[in-house]
């Protein structure tokens, strides 16, 4: 019995289950001709399979980094020095999006905080977007927090979100896709000979992982998806051609990053997890059709396509986003900059502040008190 319990319990069983569950739920959204099925088909089956306990499931964080790599890499080629002076001309308007969307967040986290009793500071915290880790810390580092509640609505929102936008894209509201008037579902597939990957792949390949894992050293948010943004980018600008690369990859990077957000959400760790995943879903689901309004107006002030203005602003993960916009030839250069622009300022800017307004509450409620 204990050989058996042994067996169930290696990483490499536990990985192996997860692998063919994953591929199984590419194929089954694949075939269902669901949008970046080999992203949305791994997240979907690691999210149903993971309730049951007969195998715990398990995906290795370097899978889904090296899948992040790719994905940076693809999303440096689409920076050029012309895209970088349009995006120069965009930072108002991304420091208004953005100031938009947090401030949008934090009136829903109090809407919930008034409905479930659960604390403002809590609820707020788990509200503002793009910044899992960031905020988990955050909430370490501030008495009264509640982390549990913290990391379910940020990690039930965000998954809410990655499956929602994804078919609001390939919906009829976007009937086309850009530039090469790719249709929907029936992307165009391109065709990249793998000969014509070297020898300059091995260039970007090795700065873009040089890039991540200094990235990680020095802490920057996010790092083995901007380390090799950067690096894609300086050695585009400088003149040396990244190579395109073909769908197989970047089927398989999807798989990689797919396979490790099913297995995000444990709810069972968690207090009245209904409630929590409900008010999680609610506002991720509020909050995209927030964004999908503001894209209008961006759509106008920037003559930007609608594909492209909504992929800006949805509060997604950047590497999800990208990973859309490829796949709908949206202009990925002005979408990247948007969402680097808004992982920086969450995580840079909008931690301190938090932090200096609770501190304040605080004290103003000792002195009240």
């Amino acid at each position: 019995m204990n050989h058996i319990t042994d067996w169930k319990e290696s990483l490499w069983v536990r990985f192996g289950w997860t692998l063919l569950l994953s591929l199984i739920g590419g194929a089954v959204f694949f075939s269902f001709h669901a949008p970046i099925p080999w992203l949305l088909g791994p997240m979907a089956s690691g999210l149903i399979a993971s309730r049951f306990k007969m195998i715990r499931l398990y995906w290795p964080v370097q899978l889904r980094n090296v899948g992040l790599i790719i994905v940076g890499y693809l999303l440096g080629l689409s920076i050029t020095k012309n895209t970088l002076i349009e995006i120069s001309h965009q930072l108002p308007s991304m420091l208004m999006t953005t100031l938009i969307i947090i401030l949008f967040s934090a009136l829903m986290a109090w809407f919930f905080s008034k409905w479930s009793g659960v604390d403002y500071k809590t609820t707020l915290t788990g509200s503002i977007p793009g910044g899992l880790s960031q905020m988990v810390t955050l909430g370490e580092e501030i008495k009264g927090i509640d982390l549990t509640v913290v990391t379910l609505i940020q990690v039930s929102r965000l998954i809410c979100i990655i499956f929602l936008v994804p078919f609001m894209l390939f919906s009829p509201l976007y009937s086309t896709g850009e530039a090469g008037g790719s249709t929907g579902i029936k992307a165009a597939v391109q065709t990249v000979d793998w000969s014509g990957l070297f020898p300059n792949i091995l260039v970007f390949l090795a700065a873009a992982s040089l890039l991540a894992l200094l990235g990680k050293r020095i802490k920057l948010p996010t790092p083995f998806l901007l380390g090799p943004i950067l690096a894609t980018a300086i050695i585009s600008i400088s003149g040396l051609k990244g190579p395109q690369l073909p769908n197989l990859l970047i089927n398989i990077s999807q798989i990689l990053i797919g396979g490790y957000f099913g297995l995000m959400m444990k709810t069972n760790q968690f207090p009245n997890k209904y409630k929590m995943v409900g008010f999680a879903l609610l506002n991720g689901v509020i909050l995209t059709s927030f964004c999908w309004g503001l894209s209008f107006v961006m759509e106008y002030a920037h003559h930007l396509s609608a594909i492209t203005s909504f992929l800006s602003v949805a509060p997604g993960g950047m590497d999800q986003m990208g990973l859309i916009a490829k796949e709908l030839h949206a202009n990925l250069s002005i979408i990247t900059g948007y969402q680097i622009f808004r992982i920086f300022f969450i995580l840079f800017i909008v931690p301190p502040v938090l932090k200096w307004l609770f501190t304040r509450q605080t004290r103003k409620a000792r002195s009240l008190g």
